[in-house]
C-alpha cells in the first residue's frame, strides 16, 4: 500500500499480579510502566492506506513465533510495541505509580461548566486548595474559556484572571498549571510560580509559545485540537481519528525534544470533545491506550464535557458526575497517567476502589 500508516493498539489489558506474572512468562507485553502494573497480551495492529483501514490481532506468542519476519517487514510495529512500555515514571516532579488527578480551576464568567463561580481570585484560590487538599497533584488554572463557541479573551484580561490566583495556589506549595494558548500569560503564570504549561493548542496557536516553554524549563501538556474553539465542532474530519491525533502529537512532542525539552516533561492530551464528533470521541477513546506508544505520560480530560450528555439523557454540565467518574476510570483502565477532573475527591474514591479491586 502506498503512504501506509501502522497504529498498534494495546487489548485484552491485565492489571496487578496478573499484569506481572504474564509479562514474566512472556505472555504480555508491559503497558506505560509508569501508570501502574499494567499489561497486555493482544496487539491490536491498524494498517491505513489506500482509502482503507485493515486491523489484525496478534498475541504476544505468536509475535514470538514470527518476530523475524515482523521485524524486517519495516520495524514500525515492533518499535511501538516497546514504546508502549516505556513511558516516564514522573511528570513535573509527579509521581505517576498511580494515575495522578488535575483538578480544574476556570477564573472565567463564561466555561461551560463552572464558568462564572470562582471568578473572584479568592473564591479560586480557596476552591483550588481544596481541590489540592482533596487529592489533586495538578491544579490547572485558566482565565480563557475553550469550550465550542467560545469567544477569544485578549492576553491582558487572561493574565488579570489567572496571575492572582496562580501566585496564591503556588505560595502554598500546590504544583500549578496554566491553561492558556497565550505565550504572554505562559510568562507571566510561570513568574508567578506555575511549573506547568498546558496549551489546548499544543504550542501551536501562539508563534512565541514554544520558546517560552523550551526556554523556561517548565512541564508541558500537549493537547490536540482541530481548529478554533469558536468553529472546532463545526464539522471536524479525520482519515482516522485516533491515528490523525496520534501522529500530530507525536510531531509535536518530536519538536519539543528537539528543541531541549525532556520527555518526562511532555505529556500528551488527545483532546476529547476539541475539533471531534461524537463518533471521534468514542474511537478515540476506545484506542487510547494506543497513545502510549509515543513514550510520553497521557493525559485524558473528559470531566462533565458535553459527550457523556449525548452518549446518555442529555444531561446539563452539573449532572455529569456519573459519567466523568466512568469516563475516568475508563482512561485510568487502559494507563492513563492524570486525569483532568473537576470533582477531585469523587474521582479520588472511585480509583481507590478500583485500585482495591485489581490488587490480586
Amino acid at each position: 500500500m502506498v503512504n501506509t500508516r501502522t497504529y498498534v493498539t494495546p487489548r485484552a489489558l491485565l492489571s496487578g499480579r496478573s499484569a506481572a506474572d504474564a509479562v514474566a512468562q512472556g505472555l504480555a507485553w508491559p503497558l506505560s510502566a509508569g501508570a501502574g502494573s499494567l499489561a497486555f497480551t493482544v496487539a491490536e495492529i491498524s494498517t491505513l492506506g489506500d482509502g482503507a483501514m485493515r486491523t489484525a490481532l496478534l498475541t504476544r506468542a505468536q509475535y514470538e513465533s514470527n518476530r523475524d519476519s515482523i521485524e524486517n517487514a519495516g520495524g514500525r510495529v515492533a518499535s511501538l510495541l516497546q514504546s508502549l512500555g516505556q513511558a516516564p515514571s514522573k511528570f513535573a516532579g509527579i509521581d505517576l505509580s498511580q494515575p495522578a488527578l488535575m483538578g480544574v480551576v476556570n477564573v472565567t464568567p463564561d466555561s461551560f461548566s463552572d464558568g462564572g463561580v470562582f471568578h473572584e481570585s479568592g473564591a479560586a484560590i480557596d476552591h483550588g486548595l481544596s481541590l489540592w487538599r482533596a487529592g489533586a497533584a495538578i491544579v490547572d488554572v485558566g482565565g480563557e474559556s475553550t469550550r465550542p463557541g467560545a469567544a477569544p479573551v485578549i492576553p491582558e484580561t487572561e493574565i488579570a484572571r489567572v496571575v492572582p490566583v496562580v501566585r496564591g495556589l503556588a505560595s502554598k506549595g500546590v504544583c500549578v498549571s496554566i491553561d492558556t494558548r497565550h505565550a504572554s500569560v505562559m510568562v507571566a503564570a510561570i513568574e508567578a510560580g506555575a511549573r506547568i504549561v498546558n496549551d489546548v493548542t499544543a504550542l501551536v496557536g501562539d508563534p512565541k509559545s514554544f520558546q517560552v516553554v523550551a526556554d523556561s524549563g517548565v512541564a508541558v501538556i500537549l493537547m490536540h485540537m482541530q481548529g478554533e474553539p469558536q468553529t472546532m465542532q463545526d464539522n471536524p474530519i479525520y482519515a482516522w481519528a485516533p491515528g490523525d491525533v496520534f501522529d500530530f502529537l507525536g510531531s509535536r512532542a518530536a519538536a519539543c525534544i528537539d528543541a531541549g525539552v525532556a520527555r518526562n516533561n511532555i505529556a500528551l492530551d488527545p483532546g476529547i470533545g476539541f475539533g471531534k464528533t461524537l463518533s471521534h470521541n468514542a474511537e478515540i477513546m476506545d484506542h487510547l491506550a494506543l497513545f502510549h506508544g509515543l513514550g510520553c505520560p497521557l493525559v485524558f480530560g473528559a470531566s462533565r464535557k458535553s459527550f457523556i450528555a449525548r452518549m446518555s439523557n442529555g444531561e446539563g454540565a452539573d449532572e455529569r458526575l456519573p459519567g466523568s467518574l466512568a469516563a475516568g476510570i475508563h482512561a485510568a483502565r487502559q494507563g492513563a497517567h492524570v486525569l483532568r477532573v473537576h470533582d477531585v475527591a469523587e474521582t479520588r474514591q472511585a480509583l481507590s476502589v478500583v485500585e482495591k479491586l485489581s490488587q490480586k
